[in-house]
């Protein structure tokens, strides 16, 4: 009998403990791009190129998707880039609020873009194209480019992959001009006065008739043009 009743009570047991337990499932995903294939934080990277380590990607997150069309990694909170040379230099620096890198080939920067060159040449805008294959920078928005000699406005821009072979239309530049001493032409002397004035005077002037001119009377002086020079400081 008290076997019986323990064997009652235990699939009592069971029973009771099966029915409590709920699987659970994951909600249905209806737009798989939504989803990243992988999701990383905080993350500071080195990427090669060619076996040869060529950048180094500093963000707070890192989304990869592989089922968008195309394949985009997303940097949604900034990013920071350090590019490197051969001599593994850092040749080129890259920041951006967002950034989207579209099938492992062309960039795209949107935000607060600052980039600088290895002349120190910077670059401020809120959208950039980098195409890594072709090595080409361009834009179509507004640029600010700031060097240590001048600084420069304008739009569409086009760049090599260094930024230090550039153009940009309809551009407005800024430009100081040093200080120069300006030339200041010698005053003539004044003329002698009195008598020795008289005695370099011709005591005689033919006037245009051939007539002479009376005694004592001296030839009218030339006139004389005052040369002028514009001086900019």
């Amino acid at each position: 009998m008290r076997l019986t009743a323990l064997i009652c009570a235990l699939a009592l047991f069971l029973v009771c403990s099966c029915e409590s337990e709920q699987e659970r499932v994951a909600e249905a995903v209806d737009n798989p791009d939504s989803v990243a294939f992988m999701r990383s934080r905080g993350i500071s990277s080195l990427i090669s190129d060619s076996g040869v380590l060529r950048y180094k990607l500093t963000a707070e997150e890192w989304d990869i998707y592989t089922n968008t069309q195309p394949a985009t990694w997303k940097f949604m909170k900034g990013l920071l880039m350090q590019r490197f040379d051969q001599s593994f230099q850092i040749d080129l620096y890259v920041q951006a609020d967002t950034a989207y890198l579209h099938e492992q080939r062309t960039w795209e920067l949107r935000g607060r873009v600052a980039v600088r060159n290895i002349q120190g040449t910077i670059f401020l805008t809120e959208e950039l194209f980098w195409d890594m294959n072709d090595h080409q920078m361009w834009n179509n928005t507004y640029m600010h480019i700031i060097t240590p000699e001048r600084e420069l406005e304008g739009t569409d821009f086009r760049s090599n992959e260094q930024m230090t072979d550039y153009y940009v239309s309809n551009s407005v530049g800024k430009f100081p001009i040093s200080d120069t001493e300006s030339a200041t032409p010698e005053e003539p002397e004044p003329e002698a006065e009195g008598a020795e004035a008289d005695s370099l005077q011709p005591a005689v002037e033919l006037t245009p008739a051939g007539q002479r001119a009376p005694a004592g009377r001296k030839p009218a002086a030339p006139n004389k043009q005052k040369n002028e020079q514009a001086h900019f400081k």
